[in-house]
């Protein structure tokens, strides 16, 4: 995944609101980067929002970390923690990748066949100020065209899986989605 994401507000904080039961906000950014504030949602006893910086930077790391594998992120000690506490959701409108076609960048975007919000799966880090990690899967066979991974979705019937499961029960979530649920769209 490139590290871009498409964040609409409306009708993007509507829906997210409706199907989880809370006032979701967040402000339409088409290009949001790594660095940037991101609107998730976290759960202990209910729903609730937290704004995080996209991205964390540990001691040993020369540049920033945006992304862990959904494979491992159970196994490695900079996640492990994360994972196992602070799983969060990341409701988005699409993300971006950017294909070479004829000596040339070209940017596409992923959205919703359902013109519904993307849930990603994602690890919050709560050193100072929130900080998120989205987690990557290999891709499915549609998106494996543009990019080696893809974002871990998690569809709306697997949320309270996702947060109230251990990490080995959480293996057949980390997957991609089937291709019909995302569409491509050329920028």
């Amino acid at each position: 995944m490139c590290g871009r994401l498409n964040v609409i507000d409306d009708p993007l904080t509507k829906i997210v609101s409706d199907i989880l039961g809370i006032k979701f906000s967040t402000s339409s950014n088409n290009n949001l980067c790594p660095t940037q504030q991101v609107s998730t949602v976290a759960k202990e006893n209910g729903y609730f929002q937290v704004n995080a910086t996209w991205g964390i930077k540990p001691d040993w790391s020369k540049s920033l970390l945006i992304n862990a594998q959904s494979e491992t992120v159970h196994k490695k000690s900079t996640f492990k923690n994360s994972f196992l506490n602070h799983r969060c959701l990341v409701p988005c409108s699409g993300w971006y990748e950017w294909r070479l076609e004829s000596g040339k960048k070209v940017k596409y975007l992923f959205e919703h066949s359902d013109n519904q919000p993307l849930f990603m799966g994602g690890i919050l880090y709560h050193p100072h100020a929130p900080q998120l990690v989205t987690l990557t899967v290999r891709p499915n066979e549609k998106c494996s065209q543009y990019h080696h991974r893809m974002p871990l979705l998690i569809e709306p019937d697997n949320f309270d899986y996702w947060f109230h499961s251990t990490p080995e029960e959480l293996i057949p979530l980390m997957c991609a989605v089937d291709d019909d649920l995302v569409n491509v769209l050329k920028c």
